[in-house]
């Protein structure tokens, strides 16, 4: 008795529009667990941030609701509804219903920030409902959906003088195991992004505590190397003057590449990777050229003074990685992320570029610092 084991086109599901994020979650944002559900929180707080890269917001208020909604607004000019925002990209209905890519060529700040989240219609298919408010010239616009089609026409909702665009989503029930976010994991995450663009105000509300809302609020200038010392701030025997901090073009990999990094009498490494301001969490080429910088401009200055001879071994990752903190952040004109969730960067010539980058900017630091180097030195080589 044969088995019949034909495939062919009566076996294949075509799933229209945005059935197929429906029917897939973990494609889209990973899992279906709090994890999936706080990527899609970051996912929507990316989308306003991009607003700040240009210049045309100050703020962005994170919100979770009493009824387990989330609600993110911006101070911007408002994206229109059916029409190209002040970004040249589409209208918020076709955000909201379709993927899409840009019809118009974006200046270089634009691609570093938007190609790092998720579309905003995923968020909007994997929610039981949305609204999508806009302020605009005078007008405030709203407009319903449930589980990712819209409801009816986006409609004036009376006068204002505010701008700004908001988006309130309740992530549906059906498709995750959980519908509560961590109020203290999302602030730890939008802290972390407040240091990543410098001058942004970021607020986030509990409204869900009992007694009065819980509130937490960030703002940095300093970027990356306030993030490293307010990281080092409790456990680094050094002070804030010997956090190594420098950024560079990096046209080799068509980007900027932004470094900080510190060491503490703490044996535990921490690298803190982002790629245009999403971050990485299972790392990349970014990280990996970063730790390859660093142990090959150690090695060239301790053989320099004198700390290391010519036959001595170089000294590696691991040992000049003891007691590191460090954020290496690259934004790319063209980011190669290696999974759907753009959580690990992908990428020979960014690895190549950082690396180069990394180890011409520490040897710079240890140069022009001979005491604080010569003490780094005998950390390692005594």
């Amino acid at each position: 008795m044969g088995y019949d084991n034909r495939y062919d086109a009566s076996h294949i599901e075509v799933l229209e529009g945005l059935e197929a994020v429906r029917r897939r979650p973990g494609m889209y944002v990973g899992s279906t667990t709090a994890r999936g559900l706080h990527h899609m929180v970051l996912g929507v707080f990316e989308h306003a941030v991009n607003e700040t890269v240009a210049g045309r917001i100050r703020a962005v208020e994170v919100t979770l609701l009493e009824d387990g909604g989330v609600r993110v607004a911006d101070d911007g000019a408002g994206v229109p509804f059916g029409s190209p925002g002040d970004d040249g990209g589409p209208g918020l209905e076709e955000r909201l219903s379709h993927f899409y890519v840009w019809r118009s060529p974006l200046d270089r700040n634009r691609v570093w920030a938007w190609s790092g989240g998720i579309e905003l219609a995923v968020v909007n298919a994997l929610s039981a409902r949305t609204t999508a408010e806009v302020c605009r010239d005078g007008v405030r616009w709203v407009q319903e959906y449930a589980r990712g089609t819209a409801l009816a026409p986006p409609a004036a909702a009376g006068t204002t003088d505010r701008t700004g665009t908001a988006l309130t989503f309740h992530p549906d029930p059906a498709i995750f195991e959980t519908v509560d976010c961590s109020f203290g994991h999302l602030a730890e995450r939008f802290r972390e992004l407040a240091f990543l663009y410098p001058g942004l105000d970021v607020t986030v509300t509990d409204e869900r505590a009992a007694g009065a809302p819980a509130v937490q609020r960030f703002r940095s200038t300093g970027g990356a190397r306030d993030l490293v010392a307010s990281l080092t701030a409790t456990r680094s025997l050094a002070g804030p003057e010997d956090v190594i901090a420098f950024g560079a073009e990096a046209p080799r990999m068509a980007g900027l590449v932004d470094v900080a990094l510190s060491w503490s009498a703490v044996e535990r490494r921490q690298v803190l990777g982002y790629a245009n301001g999403r971050a990485t969490l299972h790392g990349g080429t970014h990280e990996e050229g970063f730790l390859a910088g660093l142990a090959g401009a150690v090695t060239t200055h301790a053989r320099a003074c004198g700390a290391l001879s010519a036959t001595d071994p170089a000294l590696g990752p691991e040992t000049v990685g003891a007691g590191l903190t460090a954020v290496v952040s690259v934004k790319l004109d063209a980011p190669e992320f290696q999974c759907s969730t753009r959580t690990r960067l992908g990428g020979e010539q960014v690895r190549d570029a950082v690396e180069e980058s990394v180890r011409a900017g520490v040897l710079a630091w240890l140069a022009e610092r001979p005491e604080r180097a010569a003490r780094l030195m005998e950390r390692w080589t005594a």
